[in-house]
Formats: structure tokens, sequence, C-alpha cells
């Protein structure tokens, strides 16, 4: 049925992402830009996991907010299963639970705008999704609050100036969280581009209802 098969690929591909995401957000960039070291406040998660917005948002255009949330559910167990062997259980443990509650939001953001102009369901769901998501990541991988998840990162939690640049100095985590938010709103921009281009392909198979 050519909806199973649509839906296994969206799992599949939404299971690549969050474990890649999960692995690289290990790892800060390396360099500096305009004088601030990338190191500072960003992560190389931040450049993948927003195509996870992309995904669920296909799927809810095509077949309606029921089947995205199975495909979101699927790569919740499968993806961060894995990430338990990819990645330190605290971050397995964050991904998971702020994965689950920053998609499920974009499905029901995205559901209420559907009707609206073509990009206004993705980018606002998406954008929202996003900030619920930086928020409690960050807070239950590197929060010393938090520690019950699992052994505090010592770098995360090095005061260092916000975003390297300003006075106010914070734990590293916080310039990282301010920092991936920034990228994940521009990424979330050029997501449009490839979500516009595949809406006239993905043509909606049934009437949404409500979320």
């Amino acid at each position: 049925m050519l909806k199973n098969r649509y839906t296994i690929l969206y799992v599949i591909l939404m299971t690549l992402v969050v474990v890649a995401s999960n692995f690289l957000v290990q790892f800060p960039l390396n360099g500096q830009l305009f004088g601030i070291n990338l190191g500072d406040i960003l992560t190389w998660g931040a450049f993948t996991y927003p195509v996870a917005f992309l995904i669920t948002d296909l799927t809810n255009r095509q077949f309606g907010p029921q089947t995205a949330r199975k495909v979101v559910f699927a790569g919740f167990v499968v993806g961060v299963g894995l990430s338990f062997y990819t990645s330190v259980p605290r971050i397995a443990i964050a991904s998971g639970s702020a994965y689950l509650a920053g998609q499920l939001l974009d499905i029901s953001v995205f559901n209420r705008l559907r009707r609206q102009a073509w990009w206004r369901a993705p980018l606002t769901g998406s954008l929202i999704g996003s900030a619920l998501d930086t928020i409690m990541f960050f807070s239950f991988a590197f929060a010393a609050f938090f520690v019950f998840f699992g052994p505090n990162d010592p770098f995360a939690l090095e005061q260092a100036p916000i975003l390297g640049i300003l006075a106010t100095q914070a734990p590293r985590w916080i310039s990282w969280a301010i920092g991936d938010f920034s990228v994940k709103v521009t990424v979330g921009l050029v997501m449009l581009l490839p979500y516009g281009a595949l809406m006239n392909v993905l043509k909606p198979m049934q009437p949404a209802r409500a979320s």
C-alpha cells in the first residue's frame, strides 16, 4: 500500500536524523567567525536536527496528524533506543524528551494553520516546536539541576561570556542553546525550499482532521 511505503520511508528518515543529531550534538564547532569562538555557541547537531521538522510536516501534509504522530513516535522509539549506543544516556534521555514534545507541538500548530498561506504552517510549527525542543534538550542534557539524568559535563558548566562576546557570563551550555536555536531558525527558513518543492508532489491523500 502506498501509504505504508511512504510511512516506512518517513520513519527511516526520521530515525537517521534523530540518531545523527544525538551523536553530533556532543561535538562543538571548531574555529572562529567574526571573532566569536564557534565552540562556545554551536554544536554540529544544530544543523541536522531541523530536518526532523521537515519530515514531520511533509507527513502531516500528506497523511494528516494521526500518521505524523505515528512517525514521530516510531522515530522516538527507534532513534532514542539507538542513541543510547551512539551517545551518553543523559543525551539520549534529553533528546528523546525534547524531540517528542517539540515534534508533537509542531504537529498541532501545523494542523491549525494548514489552510492558511502555504509557508505559514511549516514555518510557525517548526519555530515554536524548535523553541520548546531547545529549552528542554539543553536544560535536561547540561543544566546542573538535572544531574539525576546523568553526570554533569564540566565543559558545559564552565562559566563563559554569553555567545563568546558579551560581558555577562553564564554556563557554556546557555550559549550553545542560544546558538542552536539561532541555527534552527535559519535552517527552518531554508527548509521551506524543499517543502515548497515537494508539496506539489506529495499531495494530501486524505482530509486532515483536527489535532
